[in-house]
């Protein structure tokens, strides 16, 4: 792989990864029309992967330190509620257990959890479903309408106005599936899981962010799954550093995108992206039935 097109897919991992226009049903549509075999480095993969999460990590770095802040101070807590446990049991006292979830970040945290939940059962048990889809240009087609669809929806819903504290976990499940959902090529992830929040009620600022860093989990538990196909790949020390170059286009551009996200939410301008999704998935069923 020479340095240019390392770029080029760093680009293009930062550009799908967070705009709503589904990086696996592109992909899965070229594959089909032009007969692409990707036979790619499965590291290279992961570097692109991690670099989109650079992004994440640097526009929403406060909140991810607290969250983890957080996320020990709980875990904490929970040792020191076990440890009452018992000696309320041991000495028939009724000391006061600690409470757990007590402020907007601890609350955010377990959404997180929650979500991750059902994404991760349909990750897993859908895969070879996942794959098998993707050998066709008529299921990309017809979930990128269906994103298309989302993202229109996502224009009109009336605004939301919740935030942390007030999300259920019921929701937090919701938004977990729809994610879960996405992973089918032609849904995007973002728009999916935007969309989603947003219906659940969710601020449309925080459900940009609810939705990015939803994603960290998924990212880093994919990239644990790929590790030994990664140990199993003959690597070329050579192309450890065009590696790194696409890496950092892909989080040089992913942080771009993901401000504009903010700005595409806020403003109700899914809709340009709706119109291309369905421009392209027509497209893709069409030749379906002629190629």
């Amino acid at each position: 792989m020479t340095i240019i097109e390392s770029i080029l897919l760093g680009i293009l991992q930062g550009v799908t990864e967070f705009l709503p226009v589904s990086s696996s049903g592109h992909l899965a549509i070229a594959q089909n029309i032009f007969h692409i075999e990707t036979n790619d480095s499965m590291l290279f993969d992961i570097m692109l992967h991690l670099g989109t999460l650079v992004a994440v990590f640097v526009v929403y770095h406060r909140d991810i330190w607290n969250m983890i802040k957080e996320a020990v101070f709980m875990a904490g807590d929970i040792f020191l509620n076990l440890r009452t446990y018992i000696l309320n049991k041991i000495h028939k006292t009724s000391l006061r257990y600690k409470k757990i979830v007590h402020n907007s970040y601890r609350k955010f945290v377990v959404l997180i959890l929650v979500s991750t939940v059902p994404t991760g059962i349909i990750g897993v048990l859908g895969k070879d479903l996942i794959a098998d889809a993707s050998k066709t240009l008529l299921i990309p087609g017809i979930c990128l309408l269906i994103t298309g669809v989302l993202l229109l929806m996502a224009d009109l819903a009336k605004e939301g106005r919740k935030k942390p504290k007030e999300v259920s976990y019921k929701s937090g499940l919701l938004i977990g599936t729809a994610q879960g959902l996405a992973t089918l090529p032609g849904l995007s992830r973002s728009g999916t899981t935007i969309t989603a929040c947003i219906l659940c009620g969710l601020d449309r600022k925080f459900a940009v962010k609810y939705s990015f860093i939803l994603s960290i989990p998924a990212i880093l538990g994919a990239a644990v799954l790929e590790i030994k196909d990664v140990i199993a790949e003959p690597i070329e020390l050579g192309q450890i550093g065009v590696y790194a170059v696409g890496t950092v286009f892909a989080a040089a551009v992913g942080y771009v995108c993901i401000k504009t996200m903010l700005v595409i939410v806020r403003n109700k301008k899914f809709k340009y992206f709706a119109y291309y999704c369905f421009a392209v998935g027509a497209v893709a069923i069409i030749g379906h039935f002629l190629i």
